[in-house]
């Protein structure tokens, strides 16, 4: 990361990071397409179970997975600093810090997960079945944001293929589980919330192992895994921003799930059924992000900022073009993916209504996720969380209280996801233009 070129090297990153984060949705999309095709009269209501719990689990795995972005740099920093000490420090923090945030996450989920639901207005026939999903995801949350900060500790050191194999062997067995529980023991919902937490388990202890046999700075020793404190004020000053930023976000998204649910059960499944394709574009373009954040970070620490801005740069117009290639591909078959999950013709329709509305507005998500990640590798986390607050969170909670109830159609929520996005992106590169961190951090690196 900090000689030669950079733009294979970023695509060399990001691809794989992209690989690794539609593998874990995919987690998801196996629970919504098994139970959408075999679990009989209950496949929709099903389906709307799982796909209500979306916006929930994302609030809580988005608040942590944005921690780890700041142990993602924190990591990052120390080794373009070339301070192993640091380093080891920073990742034995990190670990223990996943394992008991994802208790603590676990036993606070089990207590608000049925008056969440309930404020959700989620539909008498779907709710004992999304609570029953929900319930057992949130049991599993120590080893799913295990698995998420390991990842993060491969990434501060340019390896992503590792944490792609691991969750590549994990996800055949998620759908090999799925399979057995739903098929072969006729359960519904809970067979697929089970699957999916043990095939989380296996790729954590997977990313694990490496980390024990590796030789790299971030090799672990079960006897130093300790919290440090100087690390974790490290890893929350960057990384809290950027969970409180997912968690707001996630909670506009709630909001925005309300107001689907009101729309009926073929809403919430044919929009469920959507967003686990859509999500494919949005993994896509948050690769070329984390790259950013990552490379600058690296090179931040080594004070080479010339190397950042071409970063940037470079980000932006690799992550355009393959996110546009995605867009074309998906639209040409999102109704032949949509019945991959539900069958149901007015599913398909209705879901393909947000599929291409979504599509369009991931353009804009590229622009402002690049921009943030770059701020970010700066160690400048506090700007683009309040920024995405006020221009995505902002936007979208104005429009589902003011504007959607004097239209109350599918159609009048989709119109909110371009411009809460477009919003954003602007502000964002406000943000950038007005720090210009390479020059006004350039002579900081030294004293990280």
């Amino acid at each position: 990361m900090l000689n030669g070129s950079i733009w294979d090297k970023i695509i060399q990153f990001a691809l794989p990071v992209a690989a690794t984060a539609i593998l874990g949705q995919l987690f998801n999309a196996a629970d919504i397409a098994v139970v959408g095709n075999l679990t009989g009269d209950l496949r929709t209501v099903s389906v709307a179970a799982v796909s209500t719990n979306s916006a929930i689990i994302g609030l809580v795995v988005n608040l942590f997975i944005g921690i780890s972005l700041g142990a993602n740099v924190t990591i990052a920093h120390a080794i373009g600093q070339g301070n192993d000490k640091e380093v080891s420090k920073a990742v034995h923090t990190a670990i223990v810090m996943a394992v008991l945030g994802g208790v603590l996450a676990a036993v606070l989920g089990e207590l608000i997960a049925a008056p969440l639901l309930g404020r959700l207005h989620t539909p008498e026939d779907v709710f004992p079945l999304a609570l029953l999903y929900l319930r057992i995801y949130f049991a599993g949350l120590p080893v799913i944001l295990l698995y998420n900060f390991e990842a993060a500790i491969f990434r501060s050191v340019g390896e992503t293929k590792i944490p792609l194999i691991a969750l590549a062997s994990s996800g055949v067995l998620n759908v090999l589980l799925n399979l057995f529980f739903v098929a072969v023991l006729h359960m519904t919902v809970d067979g697929v919330a089970i699957a999916t937490v043990l095939s989380n388990a296996v790729s954590a202890a997977i990313l694990y192992r490496c980390l024990r046999r590796t030789e790299k700075a971030v090799h672990v020793e079960p006897k130093k895994l300790r919290i440090d404190l100087g690390s974790m004020g490290r890893i929350l000053r960057i990384g809290l921003p950027a969970g409180l930023q997912s968690a707001v976000f996630s909670v506009a998204n709630i909001i925005i799930q309300s107001a689907i649910n009101s729309l009926g059960t073929i809403v919430m499944a044919a929009s469920g059924a959507s967003f686990n394709i859509e999500i494919i574009t949005y993994d896509i373009l948050n690769s070329f992000s984390q790259a950013c954040t990552t490379f600058v970070g690296q090179n931040f620490g080594a004070g080479k900022t010339r190397r950042c801005k071409k970063t940037l740069a470079l980000c932006l117009a690799e992550g355009m073009a393959a996110l546009l290639t995605a867009i074309v591909l998906i639209l040409f078959s999102g109704k032949s993916l949509l019945a991959i999950f539900n069958s149901d013709p007015q599913v398909v329709e209705v879901g393909y209504i947000r599929l291409v509305a979504l599509m369009t507005a991931h353009i804009f998500s590229l622009c402002y996720e690049v921009l943030a990640g770059y701020l970010r590798g700066f160690g400048i986390s506090l700007l683009p969380a309040v920024l995405t607050m006020l221009g995505v969170c902002g936007v979208r909670l104005s429009w589902i209280y003011w504007v959607f109830p004097k239209s109350p159609d599918f159609r009048t929520i989709m119109v909110v996801f371009p411009i809460s996005l477009a919003v954003t992106a602007l502000l964002m590169l406000a943000a950038v233009l007005c720090c210009r961190p390479a020059r006004r951090y350039g002579g900081a690196a030294a004293h990280l």
